[in-house]
């Protein structure tokens, strides 16, 4: 959820050398060792396979068909939904993947992503960029500026070590050491819920704030956290690339639908958009591309044009 920065999580994630041991990181330089995946680990859906629906390339606006490209900005820090390859350029994600498969359902001949800051892509919108698919919740604030079609709902969870051999209960955390993301919005949420804990008499919650969300992993695994609080998408992301030496513990909390953002005046293409992501829905491919990612859990079942909060 882009409410606080989690920037640090970037490319790396996918560089996890999660044993116990490990030490690794979240840099665009894959770590060596043993144990260590690198990205070229996490196998996308191919989205060449989608055919072209032609009752929903007929709505789409002349000048994205003149053009043949369906134009995405994204801020390309926030795995799994849009963050950079090995190389530190390639932007790669499950978002990105959706915009590859929206442009084919659209009849276009390819979707990119470009990197864009986070606050300058809605001002982008039909200049620079067709659409935004980055992360963004759904607020009303995003929808007065804004066209949104939903497609995920991410929340908080929690994971721990494989078997949860510190009994680590989520809906009582009190007593606990929790990892967290430094900056993050629950970074914020764990500390409110040490207070909580005090305030009923219990013990604290043990708040560990790091940079990176690949050394918490390591410290769950290795036993020093009893588990860590992050994004539900995250939280799926780092178990997928785990390779079972983590799990996810109870149910996702706080959640909130996220959308794809168009220009207000463009509803032609924002009504294209949201009868192509529920093509995708309807046909599996929406959970498929989330799968590669851990995260198709998130995908919701009907795509709505700014849904009512």
């Amino acid at each position: 959820m882009r409410k606080l920065p989690a920037a640090l999580l970037l490319t790396a994630t996918a560089s996890m050398a999660l044993a116990a041991c490990s030490d690794p990181s979240t840099s665009s330089t894959s770590q060596s060792g043993e144990g260590a995946t690198s990205t070229t680990a996490v196998e996308s859906f191919d989205t060449s396979s989608i055919e072209t629906v032609d009752e929903i390339a007929d709505l789409v606006p002349t000048a994205v068909k003149e053009r043949n490209v369906l134009r995405n900005g994204a801020s390309t820090d926030y795995a799994p939904g849009e963050f950079r390859a090995e190389d530190g350029q390639t932007p790669v994600g499950y978002d990105v993947d959706i915009v590859k498969a929206l442009a084919k359902v659209m009849g276009l001949e390819e979707g990119t992503t470009t990197h864009a800051e986070f606050p300058t892509i809605i001002p982008g919108l039909g200049s620079k960029f067709d659409i935004g698919v980055s992360s963004f919740t759904i607020t009303k604030e995003r929808l007065a500026e804004t066209n949104m079609i939903s497609y995920v709902e991410v929340g908080s969870a929690y994971a721990v070590a494989q078997g949860n051999p510190k009994n680590f209960d989520p809906t009582n955390a009190c007593g606990t050491t929790i990892g967290v993301q430094n900056g993050t919005y629950q970074q914020e949420y764990a500390e409110h819920l040490s207070e909580e804990c005090v305030a009923g008499g219990n013990e604290a919650i043990k708040v560990m704030p790091l940079d990176l969300q690949t050394d918490i992993a390591t410290k769950v695994i290795g036993g020093q956290y009893d588990a860590t609080l992050a994004d539900s998408t995250v939280i799926g992301y780092t178990v997928e690339l785990s390779g079972g030496k983590l799990e996810q513990v109870g149910d996702v909390i706080e959640s909130e639908p996220q959308g794809i953002v168009v220009a207000k005046d463009d509803t032609e293409l924002a009504n294209a958009i949201q009868k192509a992501m529920q093509y995708l829905i309807d046909n599996g491919y929406l959970t498929k591309i989330l799968a590669a990612y851990g995260a198709e859990n998130a995908g919701l079942t009907k795509a709505e044009l700014n849904p009512d909060l």
